[in-house]
């Protein structure tokens, strides 16, 4: 049924709703009974705006959006997250580079069986090398390392791939961990080729997937084109995808509505800016999604944050409700660690949510009480913290800095915006090259061993040095266990400790808006990752 409605969404026309309904009553799956009445069309550039320029196409060494969406269709993982499915399971696992897959008794040990007969763009042939290479490269232990390694701490648990011939690779895991499958799945988890290296993956990346790298120019554009050699028949429908750079968001719409573009960078538009386009382009196919991505709060562990009690005065201290009033129009969602209920599939429940700090009482009293902290710890109104709130230079963020620098004005913290290019955002972070900052974490995979692996365990990039061994030990008990109920329980209880530590408090969950043209067909926009759903292979163009 999220199938049929996320259909639904994206084509609002009487047909596909009557087709959704026949394909029910059919037992048939209406994307099955779509497809016999509306053959896809072959041919034609689509053409997408882009909203900033990465440092480097490099999958593996970046950690945003503005590099999975244009490069997802160039790779392949192992495996994949159904392409029309809105919600990210893993019941929703397909075959990509591997035909199957299948578990040791124990647990501890995944293989997979290749697809034959695929080469990489440059006419190579993969095999299971490419994927132990691939492993090495993000555990860290390749020749030629990541210049950054956003994804180590993934992939942990493995203990060592091993190739068995050249048509199947084994895992061998250090404990069991089933959701090992959805971190192979996230779109962050392509196949790098071993001849060739991290280097020039940078600037000239080589796949096997649908589409073939062109060009990347900064502050200009990226372009990818048809490959005539996807081992998948008959795809992909277009004939390539191009990004056009605009960082002007009013630009990017008004190129939009007048012609020039088929859609606009996804998840990009604001509730209200999605009501302007639609004002503007009425024929517009619009979407206002749910996000697995929430802004959060950056305090380096330098004094006075490196006082817990400081850092749990400012959580709450914080107005919420008022960032998703502003900042969505009341369509956001207040949430902690994992992304909330129900879109996403480990939010804590509302009345546990509530007992945490900053997340009940009147904001007026919590306020009160931040401040007799502060006081207590010598600051106050002759005495107030001046500092600079760094921020990624993106709409969504440097609003929200904004907000948060005059709520910040409450506990006696004058902020001075600074505004950091994206290229420049995540070194400055890693470096600790910061005081009080406000950044997103998107999480690649709705599912706890993704986010707290890598944001929250002891080296993980937590960007303020965090590390609680008792936290440690219920991140690695949750992975192993098995009964996803059991699962659930363990990880609301690693969220409240979170939380009530203030480790990067989250401010709210954010809505995102897509807009595309009527000719646009077969895109499905995800609820719970904006990483996972641009492989593209099967979009098609109604012109």
């Amino acid at each position: 049924m999220l199938n049929v409605l996320s259909r639904l969404r994206l084509d609002r026309s009487w047909l596909r709703a009557a087709l959704a309904v026949l394909a029910l009553g059919a037992g048939l799956l209406p994307s099955e009974l779509w497809a016999a009445a509306e053959t896809p069309k072959r041919g034609g550039i689509l053409r997408i705006t882009h909203r900033d320029s990465p440092a480097s196409m490099s999958m593996h060494e970046e950690g945003t959006i503005s590099v999975v969406l244009p490069m997802m269709g160039v790779f392949n993982n192992l495996v994949m997250f159904d392409q029309h499915q809105r919600q990210n399971t893993l019941d929703d696992i397909v075959p990509d580079l591997a035909t199957k897959w299948t578990w040791s008794e124990d647990g501890k040990t995944l293989t997979f069986a290749l697809r034959e007969g695929v080469t990489w763009h440059d006419g190579k042939k993969f095999t299971s090398a490419d994927v132990k290479c691939t492993m090495d490269l993000l555990q860290g232990k390749a020749k030629d390392n990541l210049k950054l390694n956003f994804r180590k701490g993934w992939y942990t648990n493995i203990e060592e791939v091993k190739p068995n011939g050249d048509q199947e690779v084994s895992f061998r895991l250090k404990e069991p961990q089933p959701a090992l499958l959805a971190l192979l799945a996230s779109g962050f988890t392509s196949m790098y080729p071993c001849h060739v290296s991290p280097r020039d993956m940078r600037q000239a990346p080589i796949g096997t997937g649908p589409f073939k790298f062109v060009e990347y120019k900064g502050n200009q554009g990226i372009k990818v084109t048809r490959n005539p050699n996807y081992w998948k028949p008959g795809l992909p429908y277009l004939d390539g995808i191009e990004y056009t750079i605009i960082p002007n968001r009013s630009t990017a719409i008004l190129g939009f509505v007048s012609g020039n573009f088929d859609m606009i960078f996804p998840y990009e538009l604001t509730v209200a800016l999605v009501g302007d386009v639609q004002k503007q382009m009425p024929q517009a196919i619009c979407d206002i999604s749910p996000m697995n991505v929430a802004a959060n709060v950056l305090m380096n562990p330098v004094p006075p944050f490196d006082d817990v009690e400081v850092r749990r005065a400012v959580s709450d201290s914080i107005d919420r409700k008022a960032f998703v009033e502003i900042q969505t129009q009341g369509k956001g969602d207040v949430g902690t660690a994992m992304q909330p209920l129900p879109e996403g599939r480990w939010g804590m429940p509302p009345e546990m949510q509530a007992q945490l700090i900053g997340y009940s009482g009147d904001i007026n009293e919590r306020r009160a009480k931040a401040r007799k902290v502060m006081e207590s710890k010598g600051y106050g109104p002759n005495n107030r913290i001046k500092l600079k709130v760094s921020s990624r230079n993106l709409p969504t963020y440097r609003d929200s800095a904004v907000i948060l620098i005059d709520q910040l004005k409450e506990i006696y913290i004058d902020g001075e915006l600074e505004i950091v290019e994206t290229a420049l955002w995540v070194p400055k972070l890693v470096r600790r090259d910061y005081q009080f900052g406000l950044s997103q974490v998107g999480n690649g995979v709705d599912d706890p061993d993704q986010n707290y692996f890598e944001n929250y365990v002891c080296g993980s990039r937590t960007y303020m040095d965090y590390c609680n061994k008792e936290l440690d030990a219920l991140v690695t008990k949750q992975s192993q266990e098995r009964d996803q109920a059991k699962r659930k329980l363990i990880a609301w209880e690693i969220d409240k400790k979170i939380t009530n530590d203030a480790v990067r408090p989250m401010l709210y969950y954010l809505r995102g808006g897509t807009c595309m043209r009527p000719e646009v067909k077969n895109m499905t926009i995800m609820v719970n990752s904006i990483f996972n759903g641009w492989r593209m292979e099967d979009v098609w163009l109604d012109r």
